[in-house]
């Protein structure tokens, strides 16, 4: 239907409209897109391993498998625009690929040293704690691109870090209270439909679901959509925040 508007002269499809289109079945227009994105997904990959990545490597093998699952996954209520996402995915898969190629690495390591000198040596020793080393690095990398996906994200809120920061709740309830009400939101699928084509807390309506006042909401808006944003979206360690604000 949006390719056929097209040739009828109307405004050329953008990007997300084209996803939610391969969503609808279209398979050939869905081959098309990941061809022609090839370029970018390279360019992804590239920084992730810090070199040139070809199309005949592995790294770049899995990072097209999760180009494609971004497509796939995407909804315009993850909150930012596809290319966003998929960088996030892009560079979740890879990191993971590269994780389990080092730890696959430290296995046959030890094997080889247990089967040549029968009992743990110094040196295994000394790789265990480099491949421990080089988990936390992986793990460290992998939280940076969360942050990174979730401040550009914030940008289209008109949102940033500083901002979030100085109208974060001071208290620990009222960042609890604060969370609740985002769990609120993120359960009922017109207000956040609202959030996240408008940009703007839908305030009254919410009044009416939660136990703080609306002067409460005003006063915690941008903190708000920060966390319906984390809940609605792919975020493993903010995710975790979340859970331990709610623990405390």
């Amino acid at each position: 239907m949006l390719s056929l508007l097209f040739k009828l002269g109307k405004k050329k499809p953008t990007l997300e409209e084209t996803v939610l289109q391969i969503q609808d079945g279209d398979t050939q227009l869905q081959n098309t897109l990941i061809d022609q994105y090839k370029p970018f997904v390279a360019k992804t990959v590239s920084s992730v391993c810090k070199r040139y990545i070809d199309e005949k490597d592995d790294e770049f093998s899995i990072g097209l498998i999760a180009f494609n699952e971004a497509i796939e996954k995407y909804s315009t209520e993850k909150g930012s625009s596809l290319l966003a996402f998929a960088e996030l995915i892009i560079k979740r898969k890879v990191i993971d690929y590269i994780r389990k190629e080092a730890r696959n690495a430290q296995t046959v390591n030890i094997d080889l040293q247990e089967h040549e000198e029968g009992e743990a040596s110094q040196s295994k020793i000394e790789a265990e704690l480099s491949v421990e080393e080089h988990q936390k690095l992986i793990e460290q990398e992998q939280r940076r691109e969360e942050i990174v996906y979730f401040h550009k994200v914030l940008q289209e809120f008109g949102l940033s870090f500083s901002e979030l920061m100085e109208n974060s709740p001071k208290h620990m309830d009222a960042r609890q209270n604060a969370i609740k009400v985002a769990q609120v939101l993120i359960e009922h699928d017109e207000l956040k439909r609202i959030l996240f084509a408008k940009k703007q807390l839908p305030v009254k309506q919410l009044e009416s679901l939660v136990s703080v006042s609306r002067k409460t909401i005003e006063r915690n808006r941008k903190y708000i959509i920060a966390m319906t944003i984390i809940l609605s979206g792919d975020y493993v360690y903010l995710k975790d925040y979340i859970r331990g604000v709610l623990q405390s």
